[in-house]
């Protein structure tokens, strides 16, 4: 019966969608939660996998059009019905004709002696039906487990034991990642692991079976024991039947097992060579090399062999420069995975990094040494001469900044800060700090903590205005908002409830929500919300900026680069001094429809006391 592929709801607040990229043509088969297309909503990019097994038999929505939540995107249907539409009406006529050729396949005329035929009809599907072999009843099914309230799926993203390995009860089994969580499947029973139903990197639903584990000392499912050719064919002393085609190929050895979207090609001459090799001596020919994986058994992307790619993988390539087809995946059948593009432009940053060849000193080259090498020049960007269409989020960002810049009078007022203090105490507790805590103490925990402080101070700050109602809100909460330079674009997370958080707690959830950020991981609720946005223009080493308000805020901080420089301080006994201090520029961008500058000189006053004070001794444990 044909299934309709549905825009599904990507967010509380997400009501259309765009189809960015569809991964399998018309007439193209499909697997169940294969991934079928790539859609882009204002806050999440994502694949839609496959609901049902089958051929993709119409596209209703094409490439690059927008579709609401909901609405039919295509069709599948099952293998030999019509197409054209969604009712299942039209499968009907195909299906009688297969009954019809199955009743007439088994009704030869009637013999009037004893026939083999009927026997060998019977006995010859046996090897067919070991290539897909079950657990059976001694195998325990391990499933995909409900990972928190609103998740649905999951993917898996590594086996820790592969089939035939033995396994002990409540050992890690593989690793599953979902969009609020990773963590380890322990297997629920000891034994074999007898079959893989859930490769890496493929999603599945939350009760779905992952994999079988048997008794210990059970032969895995995916490698059944070769079945003998039934003896009686070749000893009956009737009259012999009509050869059956390629019978005795099927009864030989067992069929080979495939995992869903392989291809499959009959055996050839040199497969078979490779199999027996004393059977091609034995007809004075040389054994045939072994074969190199063909082509189709992946699904074509254009980068080699690596097999599919998802969309992070492919946007993270083109933002760090990676050549895909040069690059070998570590996944599954050499798939290429997020980490394999990071680790290669890590290497390529190394490369570029690595210190040139000191200048030989004048009596050297004269003395006739070779001059040094200059400095290897970095490569140029892939992107230069190129034109491709604006992403999903590049339109949403595009838009928002102008709009922001429509609705509200936006102006931005700077203070210079003295973060001495505060640099000082970093070196002396960071080690301890990641070693307790996990992550890094960097300077945004501290310019975090005195923003939600200063907030409190000055809820001006932290307001929205309506003046369609001439009402404005001054919220009971600090949700701050942190800006995330992600592969895909600038995306702001909401810490909500930051003012309830102590330095470490900020600390540890700056840095999740940045992980979960630039891996894609962050769900789509998690991006809406905030009061107020922090954002770190420093991170590339910029002294300030002029940021644009995240509306419906009328704030939005920008922290500048942390410097060394000549400063002029006052000491109680030496006067006014030069001494070289760490500096930060804070840039308030704010709107001056309900805050004035005066408000905004005081907030960041009291951010500028609070962080020159350098009182986090005890938020530090010190």
């Amino acid at each position: 019966m044909p299934v309709s592929v549905t825009m599904p709801r990507l967010g509380e607040s997400v009501t259309e969608g765009t189809v960015t990229r569809w991964l399998k043509q018309e007439g193209e088969r499909v697997e169940a939660d294969e991934p079928l297309l790539e859609v882009s909503t204002d806050k999440v990019d994502t694949e839609i996998p496959s609901p049902a097994a089958g051929v993709l038999t119409r596209i209703v929505v094409g490439e690059d059009e927008t579709a609401d939540v909901g609405s039919e995107l295509a069709v599948i249907s099952g293998d030999g019905e019509d197409a054209g539409s969604s009712e299942p009406a039209p499968a009907a006529p195909q299906q009688t004709q297969q009954e019809t050729q199955r009743e007439e396949e088994p009704e030869p005329p009637a013999p009037t002696t004893p026939s083999t035929e009927k026997p060998v009809e019977e006995e010859a599907p046996a090897p067919q039906q070991a290539t897909a072999p079950s657990a059976g009843g001694s195998g325990t099914d391990v499933k995909m487990p409900a990972l928190g309230e609103s998740v649905t799926e999951g993917t898996v993203t590594r086996w820790l034991k592969q089939v035939g390995d033995t396994i002990e009860a409540d050992e890690p089994l593989l690793e599953v990642s979902t969009d609020k969580v990773d963590t380890e499947i322990p297997s629920p029973v000891a034994g074999t692991l007898l079959e893989i139903k859930v490769q890496e990197d493929e999603t599945a639903d939350v009760g779905a079976v992952l994999a079988v584990v048997g008794e210990q000392g059970a032969a895995p499912a995916a490698a059944p024991a070769p079945q003998q050719a039934p003896a009686p064919k070749q000893e009956q002393e009737q009259p012999k039947p009509e050869p059956q085609p390629e019978q005795p190929r099927i009864e030989s050895a067992p069929a080979p097992s495939f995992a869903p979207g392989d291809s499959y090609a009959e055996p050839t001459a040199e497969a078979e060579a490779a199999k027996d090799p004393s059977a091609a001596e034995s007809k004075g020919e040389p054994p045939a090399p072994a074969a190199a994986p063909s082509r189709e058994a992946t699904q074509g992307n254009g980068a080699g062999d690596a097999g599919y790619l998802t969309p992070l993988v492919r946007k993270l390539a083109a933002e760090k420069g990676v050549d895909l087809s040069k690059l070998t995946g570590t996944g599954v059948g050499g798939r290429i995975r997020k980490q394999d593009v990071i680790d290669a432009a890590e290497a390529a940053e190394k490369a570029k990094a690595a210190p040139a060849p000191a200048a030989q000193p004048a009596a050297a080259r004269s003395a006739g040494a070779p001059a040094a090498a200059p400095a290897p020049k970095a490569a140029p960007s892939p992107l230069r001469g190129r034109t491709e269409k604006l992403t999903r989020t590049r339109q949403t960002i595009a838009r928002r900044m102008v709009e922001s810049l429509q609705i509200s009078a936006q102006l931005t007022t700077v203070v210079e800060v003295d973060v001495t203090k505060i640099a000082q105490l970093r070196n002396r507790a960071k080690a301890d700090f990641q070693a307790k805590h996990g992550v890094k103490l960097t300077f945004m925990p501290f310019f975090a903590l005195a923003t939600v402080e200063a907030l409190q101070q000055h809820p001006v700050v932290n307001s929205s205005i309506d003046l369609e109602n001439n009402t404005v809100t001054y919220h009971d909460g600090e949700h701050l908002g942190i800006a995330v330079d992600a592969p895909r674009g600038l995306i702001v997370p909401v810490i909500r409830d930051a003012g309830d958080l102590n330095l470490a707690g900020l600390a540890k959830r700056i840095a999740d929500v940045a992980d979960r950020t630039r891996n894609n991981k962050i769900g789509p609720d998690e991006l809406s919300g905030g009061t107020f946005t922090l954002t770190n223009t420093g991170s590339r080493g910029a002294l300030f900026d002029t940021p644009i308000i995240n509306q419906p805020q009328v704030g939005i901080l920008g922290t500048g680069a942390v410097v060394k420089r000549a400063v002029v301080i006052t000491d109680p006994e030496l006067g006014e001094i030069i001494a070289p201090r760490s500096m930060v520029y804070l840039a308030l961008s704010y709107d001056h429809r309900i805050v004035d500058g005066a408000d905004a000189a005081r907030f960041l006053g009291t951010m500028k006391e609070r962080l020159e004070g350098g009182q986090f001794e005890a938020e530090l444990g010190l």
